[in-house]
């Protein structure tokens, strides 16, 4: 898998957010956005992962399997500061629904709706409302939806905030395994996840200057 940005460029109202911003990553590479609040992190996120329309630039995928065209957006998953769960659900239905709705981008390298809580510590409660568990409790299990359908590129926004040690240590574990098989990461954090080897962007906002990797 192969993913570029080139010279991407976001309006906020007439103001630019940032200018000229280009990427590429491949299998097994993790990128860090860093930079203070306002700095563009989360805007470059989200058009990364297709939500936002850039000013200017492109995104694009290729790779073994992937048809011409595709958008880098089907290829992704988008872990915002919101879960996206339902809180009346149980964490079951919710982690079968987005299994079913998103399913595998190409192999099939997801794992099974209790797998995935085993994964994250939270194995035999997924029979509870997900309303009902703590905020770090639900950010869990939004993490454990990263792993019921497969999807190459990772785009996390403050993945692991008001989380303990210890979900940090978890999810830096499940980082470093979707890296190691193949996977691509993009994560906007103001902690260090403790990746090795990752690539950092600093975001200063416009600065009208070209940034690439």
């Amino acid at each position: 898998m192969l993913l570029t940005a080139e010279h991407l460029s976001v309006k906020r109202g007439e103001d630019f957010i940032f200018m000229n911003v280009s990427l590429m990553l491949t299998d097994g590479e993790a990128l860090l956005l860093t930079g203070r609040n306002g700095s563009g992190k989360s805007t470059l996120l989200r058009v990364l992962a297709g939500l936002l329309h850039p000013e200017t630039g492109t995104v694009k995928i290729a790779g073994e399997g992937v048809e011409p065209g595709t958008r880098a957006a089907e290829a992704s998953h988008y872990l915002g500061h919101r879960n996206a769960m339902k809180t009346e659900l149980t964490v079951s239905e919710n982690l079968q629904f987005w299994k079913e709705f998103l399913g595998d981008f190409t192999g099939d390298c997801s794992i099974s709706v209790e797998d995935a809580a085993d994964a994250v510590g939270l194995s035999g409660i997924t029979h509870l409302p997900f309303g009902y568990l703590s905020a770090g409790q639900q950010r869990r299990f939004a993490m454990a939806k990263l792993l019921v359908a497969w999807r190459p590129i990772w785009i996390l926004d403050e993945p692991t905030a008001a989380l303990d040690a210890n979900a940090d240590k978890m999810f830096t574990g499940l980082v470093e395994a979707h890296l190691q098989k193949g996977g691509i990461v993009i994560a906007a954090t103001h902690q260090p996840l403790g990746l090795k080897n990752a690539k950092e962007l600093q975001m200063t906002g416009f600065a009208g200057v070209e940034t690439v990797w």
